[in-house]
């Protein structure tokens, strides 16, 4: 007996490949593009081959959201198998995602009398969404129905969060949240910010001078919040493979970890983020 449910999510919830094959979750690419030229997140460039395209011109580097048309497509494959489909989008507090997710139901539910297609807005971004992702599927792994797993990620949502680490506050501009002037001043004062999200919305959770002390005060961060309880955790890094690895094995090494992965930002937070960001989104179990 197959899953009765299907999950579907953008790529700004950057899970990794293993994930998203084991567990059959749909991913919605988001839209990028370098002089001149569009790709797909995921689909016609990888996040690493991203990275070196904007480092070579970040002025040149541009973002958009997914497509209706992709996420029509992807209801209109779903729907022809006779699942119904839960599709969990970046928060829509800082994206148009949800909106645009919401468009493409309209679009296709006639067509479709006997399957429902549910929209959920995260409220979060990065892998903190992709954990929202990661719990539809598993639980639709389970062969429970579509109102079981709304349940189950509406509980998760309230769970999850993450915290990332800038290494550098440059490009952050970009995102409209803060003027161009003050990101040109904090990138010359070398200050390296930590992000986390509230109430659907990115929220400046401290700072450091060196990468160094803002991994020790990330760690201290997550340390607070969940203590010793078991904890799921994603580390997520942008062009940063080698400082991801290490802090994966630290957090191995100082958390009760229930589950581990690693994986890469999509280039959408590159984007504003900048490379060599690094970051943990995280739930810990009930």
């Amino acid at each position: 007996m197959g899953n009765r449910v299907a999950v579907v999510t953008d790529s700004l919830s950057s899970l990794n490949r293993e994930l998203v094959n084991q567990y059959n979750i749909t991913i919605i690419p988001a839209t990028l593009a370098f002089d001149g030229t569009t790709y797909r997140d995921w689909i016609d460039i990888t996040p690493t081959e991203a990275y070196e395209l904007f480092l070579t011109d970040p002025e040149k580097f541009s973002t958009s959201a997914a497509i209706p048309m992709d996420y029509i497509e992807a209801f209109r494959a779903l729907g022809n198998e006779g699942k119904d489909i839960l599709c969990i989008t970046l928060s829509s507090k800082i994206s148009g995602m949800y909106d645009i997710a919401r468009t493409a139901k309209e679009q296709v539910v006639d067509e479709f009398p006997s399957v429902s297609i549910e929209i959920f807005d995260s409220l979060t971004s990065t892998a903190a969404e992709g954990f929202i992702a990661l719990a539809a599927a598993r639980e639709a792994m389970n062969h429970k129905n579509l109102k079981e797993i709304v349940d189950r990620v509406t509980y998760i949502r309230e769970k999850v969060n993450f915290l990332v680490l800038l290494n550098t506050i440059r490009h952050v501009y970009r995102s409209g949240r803060i003027p161009k002037i003050a990101a040109q001043i904090g990138s010359l004062t070398q200050i390296k910010p930590i992000l986390t999200m509230s109430s659907g919305l990115i929220r400046f959770a401290g700072a450091a001078r060196t990468k160094k002390r803002g991994i020790d005060k990330l760690l201290a961060l997550l340390r607070s919040k969940v203590g010793t309880d078991p904890v799921h955790i994603a580390i997520m890094h942008a062009y940063a493979l080698e400082e991801a690895n290490s802090l994966m094995e630290r957090v191995s090494s100082e958390f009760n970890c229930a589950e581990i992965w690693l994986t890469e930002f999509s280039p959408v937070m590159g984007y504003v983020c900048g490379t060599g960001t690094v970051g943990l989104a995280f739930y810990k179990e009930k």
